[in-house]
């Protein structure tokens, strides 16, 4: 098979060159469609051959060839732009003997043509270009994949995009549809009279979030900087200077494992409003939710995913995560969700470490992760976390071991996580020195003591409640997608074991 591959492409090589040796280029920059694929099924779709008979204007499109069928004088051609693909007939009589002998014996499938000429039907009723003239853009050197058995292998999928949103245009569809998401997520902020910023991606310190940084390093400034884990600190400085509701739409970066739900960087919508509380962003986002899943579905407010229908036009359901616990688990009592014994005997009989340094409140969020998370198929704000685990968030005024602190689950999978702002500079310091101790006792994920954000603190942030969102996630969820590498272009991926030739 990679000989018959190598013989293709020495073959392509040997028309590009032939296309030289008479003065032309094959990779020329000389030709401007003027219509697409769509505008001509726009204009024409529901025209018959009579009325297309009539029809004297002349339309340029270009894009790459996906099929090329010779039948003596005629050559059918199936050409694919951004919007879609449509048939080209080349035929001898309209395009002249040279041009239509080119197009037979120089042209292959996955080359980029041009062609002007005026539509038509054929005689099985298919709309079409008749080719009046035909022009030669970039030759492909590659073949693609054989037409029925087609680019199925994921890794190479994923590893090879460009080909796969050529073969497959239900890839394509899935990254139109992504860039329609991050477009109306633009649009609903802005509306609501958010200002969209833009934070620094390399950081002094790596906090923001409970998370294993990269590092890299400055030379000229002659000092470490992290990629950064989360833009949350930077945020939140912007509303101490007087910029009350920020959203920003970008990458974080964090040096953990790769699964069909985590990619080492990804994309974040991090949002905070002045004078709001954590109820607040509920409201926000369940509201969110619902406009994103009509700019892809329409009105119905229901949508597929794997095997399961989602929900969104009820009322997002809301507990506590000492409720779900409870729910879940027969042998805790209601008095039990702050009992440590208990909650670290639950976690050893499920198999999940305990550490002596932890708390009830981290107990009770592994608890939850593993026997709760999963269960919460329908749209679902868990609140009511635990301060251990919270480390920028405020303290409930009811109940000060808990935070004013929301995640928010579909399919068993946290989409969004969001609280109401500590701004107690006093507080905050001594979270930040919590976090140090424990990285000093061989957390990595704990949170560096940010001196500078303590400095902000101390100017005075507004009481304030802040959001983040996963993009890659939203999307998997609305383009019913397994794995967070089919909403990403191009993942991570671990080396190739040989480059392919």
């Amino acid at each position: 098979m990679e000989s018959d591959g190598n013989q293709i492409i020495a073959l392509r090589r040997e028309k590009a060159a032939r296309y030289r040796e008479e003065g032309a280029d094959p990779f020329a920059n000389d030709f401007k469609p003027d219509a697409t694929t769509a505008k001509i099924r726009d204009l024409y779709g529901e025209k018959d051959a009579e009325a297309l008979a009539e029809v004297e204007t002349e339309y340029a499109l270009a894009g790459r060839i996906l099929a090329l069928r010779s039948f003596g004088n005629m050559a059918f051609l199936d050409l694919a732009d951004r919007t879609g693909k449509l048939q080209i007939v080349a035929s001898k009589k309209v395009l002249g003997p040279e041009a239509h002998k080119d197009v037979v014996k120089k042209w292959d499938i996955g080359d980029i043509v041009g062609v002007v000429g005026t539509p038509t039907r054929t005689k099985t009723g298919e709309l079409s270009i008749m080719a009046k003239s035909a022009h030669f853009l970039t030759k492909s050197f590659r073949p693609l994949p054989e037409k029925w058995h087609g680019l199925t292998d994921m890794d190479t999928r994923y590893r090879q995009r460009y080909v796969d949103l050529i073969v497959n245009p239900e890839v394509k569809d899935v990254f139109l549809t992504r860039s329609k998401v991050v477009a109306a997520i633009r649009r609903y902020f802005v509306g609501h009279d958010y200002t969209e910023v833009e934070t620094p991606m390399m950081h002094p310190l790596a906090g923001g979030a409970t998370a294993k940084p990269f590092e890299t390093y400055h030379n000229a400034l002659d000092m470490p900087l992290f990629l950064r884990v989360a833009p949350e600190l930077y945020l939140k400085r912007l509303l101490v200077g007087g910029l009350e509701r920020v959203f920003e739409i970008n990458r974080n970066f964090r040096n953990e494992g790769i699964s069909i739900q985590h990619n080492p960087e990804f994309t974040m919508l991090e949002f905070y409003q002045a004078y709001a509380v954590h109820t607040d962003l509920m409201d926000l986002t369940e509201e969110l939710m619902r406009e994103l899943v009509r700019e892809v579905h329409g009105d119905d407010l229901t949508l597929p995913y794997a095997q399961e229908t989602i929900d969104f036009s009820k009322p997002f359901p809301r507990l506590t995560m000492e409720e779900a616990v409870l729910a879940a688990n027969d042998d805790l009592s209601e008095g039990d969700t702050r009992n440590r014994d208990k909650l670290a005997a639950i976690c050893k009989r499920i198999g999940q470490e305990v550490k002596a340094d932890w708390g009830w409140g981290k107990l009770l969020t592994v608890v939850f992760e593993e026997t709760v998370e999963k269960s919460l198929r329908q749209p679902t704000f868990v609140h009511g976390f635990p301060v251990e685990v919270s480390p920028l968030a405020r303290r409930n005024d009811k109940d000060p071991e808990i935070a004013d602190r929301w995640e928010f689950f579909i399919v068993g999978r946290e989409h969004a996580n969001a609280f109401s702002e500590l701004n107690d500079p006093d507080d905050q310091r001594e979270r930040f020195e919590a976090q140090m101790k424990a990285k000093a006792g061989g957390d990595e994920e704990a949170q560096p003591f940010d001196a500078d954000y303590i400095r902000a603190l101390e100017y005075g942030m507004p009481p304030a409640a802040g959001c983040g969102i996963g993009i890659d996630r939203v999307v998997m969820l609305l383009t019913n997608q397994p794995s967070i590498r089919d909403v990403i272009l191009f993942p991570h991926l671990r080396p190739e074991s040989g480059r392919g030739e």
